[in-house]
Formats: C-alpha cells, structure tokens, sequence
C-alpha cells in the first residue's frame, strides 16, 4: 500500500478501452491505490482527433466551464503534413455526446505539437490562441479566436519577424514567439513544413530569438536573441560548430515572471556536437542564465520559481533563480522514467508523469502531499516513432480531475482519451 491504513478492497468498475479492461492491467499495485481511474474514449470515427502539446504551464484543453475541449482533426498520421495540408480545429462538447464541432482550419501544425492551442487567460470561455501560415509567403502568423462569434478576432503577424505563439502567459497579459520557419529546418518535429525561415542566413542571428507580445496591443519586444545566446555559450567555452541554434520549450512560470527553455543546436547530425542547454530569463528579457544543471524531459513549473523535471534516474524539483536541486518527487519505482511527459494539476496538488513502455503510453498519478499514486492502463501509442510520434503528453482540466490523452483506436486511428481521477474517502 501507498498510504499507511488504506483499505485493501474496493470496487472495481470494468472498462472497455482500445482493446483492453481496466480489470485486465489491474495489480497489487493498484488494487491498494489512493484513486480510482476511469478511461473514456471521446473521439471516434475515421479521421484522427489530436490536441497537440504537453500540459505544461497549464496548458489546458477544456474552456473555462469545462463544456469544449480543443482539438484538431488530421486525415493521414503516418508522416509529417505536406505543405498545403490544412488540419481543422474542432470543439468536443462535452454536454452533448462529444459532439464535433469543426470552426477553422491551420495551415501551420505537426504531429507532436499540433498548432499551440492555449485558451486566453482573458476570455478562457470563448477565446483561444493557435497558429497559422500563409501558404503563398510561407510567414507564420498567431490567430486569437472566438467561438461566440465564429471568427478570427485578431491575427498578430508580422511581415519583418513572421513568428508563432510559442506559450501564452497565464496572466493574460503576452505570449512568447518563435520562428517556426527555423525550427521545421532545424528540428522538423517542432516546426511547420514550408513555414518561412527569414533568419536562415546566419547561425545565430541578432534579429531573431525569443519574442514577447503584448495580446491586447500587439506589441512584440524580442527578449533575447540568437546572437546574445551564441555569445553566452562561447563565454562557457562551448562548441558553435552546428548547423545553426534554435530554441525548443519556452515555458512560462505560473506567475507570468519567469521563462525557462532550452537554446539547442547540432540536432540533425552527429549527437556529438549537439547543444542542449537549459536557459531561464525574467520576463523582462533581463537576467539570462545558462544552467549548468541540466533538468531533463519536458520540465513543468511547480509554484514560484521551481521546477519539476529528471536529473538522472530521479523526479526531482529545480529553483531556477538559486540554480540547485531542492526535492524530489516519488523514487525511481514509482517514476520509471522521470524524463517522460510531466504535467503539473492547476490546483498544484497532483502531478502526473506520462511514460513510453512497451509500444503504450503509461501515466503515474501522484499526490504531492503524501505521496500516494496510482498508475493507469497503457494506452497504445503505435509504432509511429520521430518527427511522428505520439508522446505521452497529459494535459489537465481546470478542476484537476481528468487528464486529456492520446492513443490509437481500435480502428487504429488516432484518438482523444480521458482520465478521470476519482480519490478513495
């Protein structure tokens, strides 16, 4: 048992998903956990219903009253999108049969990432950000859409810097751009085919980077760029012999006043001579860091500067500003791979850690006030593998009770699961 004095029996509902029963995956291990999980498959049909990113940085699905959830619907999953393929961006409303509900469609997506679906912290009921391309220049622009009037309310693009929303502040006031055009050329899994990559020229350019913008304005501010990242390295006497630097991961903390990331190079190539360095700046622009503690996986916010992410074999916690390991989330046992996909609850009481073992994704619920966990069914993931993989990546509701996850169907199409989490009296 996880918790000293938990009951041993408990009731066990059946539940038929992708093949498989909860009854069938159930073990010891479970029979004594803290929480009950039920699985529903909300998504069906032919095509394939995708979310797209992490739930890091509460990156989250459903709207504020929990009735829509954001998805794209795709026709094909076996390679990336060409060029003039358009994903549609659907709502599943959730108080009428998951119903579909198509709105628009994006010129600008990839199979892991889908288009940087992010609700605005503003209007979280009926607005929310995803990004588009133009399919003549090629330039990457970010739409603010709404759903209460079925139109596009603003589109931020810029002729100069054409960039895409890269992570939303979750105090409404900015989002973080990138140059998708850099990324498809540099590391296709993150980028979009065809986008414009108006700073190729130079391996690590001074006009392009991390940019800020302004949602109710528009007003974009680059906080840092390449050319002040190359500068950086090179004063901790590290090799710029790559094809070119790009930057993955922009993460936002929960107070809108931190932004963590990885500035990477070298990735098409010898693994040798790849970069894969940990970076943090305030929001500002002010206050670069090179960490030379290196947090693996896809890192998740905790409260205030802390994150959550691998060092070595363990879940640990990270202070960003006092760059030192501060706690540990679990053991090894418990997270069998604490490099996997983390996502932390917006209530910031549960974490889950959403793993690869077997050809399934596996999440590990867990508890951070006393450590109890649970561990779900796998949900089958394919044998799709690089820039098309189906990763873990979990992703919470606004109430922190169901988890948003992938899998493929019994028709084997890809589809949209939940989680719901229920804890034992």
């Amino acid at each position: 048992m996880h918790v000293g004095g938990m009951k041993s029996l408990i009731l066990i509902s059946v539940l038929w998903i992708n093949h498989l029963t909860i009854l069938d995956i159930l073990t010891q291990e479970h029979l004594s956990s803290p929480f009950e999980l039920h699985v529903e498959q909300i998504t069906s049909g032919k095509r394939h219903h995708f979310f797209g990113y992490i739930g890091q940085c509460q990156t989250v699905p459903w709207n504020a009253s929990g009735r829509y959830i954001l998805a794209m619907e795709i026709n094909t999953i076996d390679r990336m999108p060409l060029a003039e393929e358009a994903a549609t961006i659907v709502l599943i409303d959730t108080q009428n049969d998951h119903a579909i509900i198509p709105v628009d469609e994006t010129h600008a997506w990839n199979p892991q990432q889908g288009t940087m679906f992010y609700w605005n912290p503003n209007k979280p009921e009926s607005q929310f950000f995803f990004n588009d391309r133009n399919l003549k220049t090629g330039r990457v622009f970010t739409v603010l859409y709404d759903i209460e009037t079925r139109q596009r309310v603003h589109e931020y693009r810029y002729e100069d810097t054409p960039i895409g929303n890269g992570g939303v502040a979750s105090d409404g006031s900015s989002f973080l751009g990138l140059n998708y055009g850099r990324l498809s050329r540099l590391r296709a899994v993150t980028g979009y085919p065809d986008a414009l990559d108006w700073s190729a020229s130079s391996h690590s350019p001074m006009k392009d980077g991390i940019f800020k913008v302004a949602i109710e304005s528009g007003h974009k501010q680059l906080l840092v760029s390449y050319h002040q990242l190359a500068n950086a390295l090179k004063s901790k006497e590290i090799s710029l012999e790559n094809q070119g630097l790009f930057i993955n991961h922009t993460l936002w903390n929960r107070s809108s006043s931190r932004i963590y990331f990885f500035v990477r190079g070298g990735w098409r190539g010898d693994k040798g001579n790849r970069i894969n360095m940990p970076c943090s700046i305030h929001a500002d622009g002010s206050h670069l860091t090179l960490h030379e503690t290196h947090i693996g996986g896809h890192p998740e916010w905790a409260e205030g500067n802390l994150l959550i992410g691998r060092r070595n074999s363990k879940q640990i916690i990270y202070d960003v500003d006092k760059q030192e390991l501060v706690g540990q989330l679990g053991n090894p046992e418990i997270f069998p791979d604490p490099e996997g996909d983390v996502s932390l609850a917006p209530d910031g009481k549960h974490f889950v850690n959403g793993y690869k073992k077997d050809k399934m994704n596996h999440y590990v619920i867990y508890r951070r006030s006393d450590g109890a966990y649970s561990r779900s069914a796998g949900f089958d993931k394919g044998s799709f593998a690089g820039d098309i993989r189906i990763d873990p990546a979990p992703r919470w509701n606004r109430t922190s009770d169901a988890i948003l996850v992938p899998g493929i169907a019994d028709n084997q199409t890809r589809q949209l699961f939940v989680i719901k989490i229920k804890a034992h009296d």
